[in-house]
């Protein structure tokens, strides 16, 4: 790798995987397609949600006095994980860490505590006696961390994404994310430089609150954006089939795992030298009917293409430069 962070989608599928690969045990993410809290109350218990959303670039991100929307808690960064954002494009895994990070109390209950696995729980130990951009720091200078985002990353021969810049013009997107933390619906967005607090919230309140937030969010922008993305960090659905004996519920979390990991694994895997292979075997078949076969092979095409252009003429399909190319 070359140091830097690729991008990743916003997908439940990648944000499961690299959860079990940074060592979380027991979690995956689902999709939401609606902003109802019944939605997100039926998948309890729910740890948080990532948010995706067009950043906006008509007017200043970063809030300074005063957030849109709650509340800076300047005090709450001591005791809970928040960390600057200080790299491109990690803010996927970042919010990530923003919900798992703050839910390793054994004692907050079933909706408040998760095994982080020992990578992150050592991360954790280390960085709480930092400040907020400093554990943004050493968020960027994790080689683990950096190397699992890394590897869900699409696959491309022809852009390096550690050095891409968006081009003029380019939509950008963003991940925050909300969770509640010590009875307080926080949002935890590293581009702003606290904490944003929502008001009280126990476990049981979260579904309704945060969809109250996030309704005020989306009602900001144009009527005719519609590009944002919900996943909600739930328990393992597969533990929840178990315990009730639902065999259907548990085979259909099973095939959706395998369909996650068959989708994953096309996102790693680079596709054009397999198309260069397909096309040499073709070339080589061709070749291969003996001396002059290949140049045979191009006149042929040749004059397969000139006669659909007369063809078209008689037909009173106009001139040759409206050619369709078929195969």
């Amino acid at each position: 790798m070359s140091g830097g962070w690729n991008t990743i989608e916003s997908d439940a599928g990648v944000f499961t995987y690299l959860l079990d690969n940074l060592g979380v045990k027991d979690v995956q993410f689902e999709e939401l397609l609606s902003l109802d809290a019944s939605s997100l109350a039926e998948l309890y218990p729910v740890y948080g949600v990532i948010f995706l959303f067009k950043y906006p670039t008509d007017t200043p991100y970063r809030a300074t006095d005063k957030p849109l929307d709650g509340t800076f808690d300047h005090e709450a960064s001591e005791n809970l994980f928040f960390a600057a954002q200080t790299i491109q494009n990690a803010c996927g895994t970042q919010a990530l860490l923003s919900v798992l990070l703050n839910k390793t109390d054994p004692s907050a209950g079933e909706a408040g505590f998760v095994d982080v696995g020992a990578m992150l729980g050592e991360f954790r130990e280390f960085t709480m006696a930092l400040p907020p951009e400093f554990r943004g720091e050493a968020l960027s200078n994790s080689e683990q961390i950096r190397d699992v985002h890394n590897s869900f990353a699409r696959s491309s021969p022809f852009v390096d994404e550690t050095q891409r810049q968006a081009d003029e013009g380019e939509d950008a997107f963003h991940f925050i994310a909300y969770t509640p933390v010590n009875g307080v619906l926080y949002e935890l967005d590293g581009l702003q430089p606290a904490p944003i607090s929502h008001g009280a919230c126990g476990q049981g309140e979260f579904p309704e609150k945060v969809m109250e937030v996030l309704q005020r969010r989306v009602a900001r922008y144009d009527a005719a954006e519609i590009r944002f993305n919900l996943l909600a960090m739930v328990r393992d659905l597969r533990a929840r089939a178990r315990e009730l004996g639902d065999m259907d519920l548990l085979a259909r979390e099973e095939r959706k795992r395998n369909d996650w990991r068959f989708e994953n694994a096309l996102r790693r895997h680079n596709f054009v030298g397999f198309a260069g292979e397909v096309l040499k075997g073709a070339v080589g078949m061709k070749l291969g009917e003996g001396e002059g076969a290949y140049d045979k092979w191009v006149v042929q095409a040749k004059d397969k293409l000139k006669k659909r252009i007369e063809e078209r003429k008689k037909g009173g399909g106009g001139g040759g430069d409206d050619v369709e190319m078929q195969g």
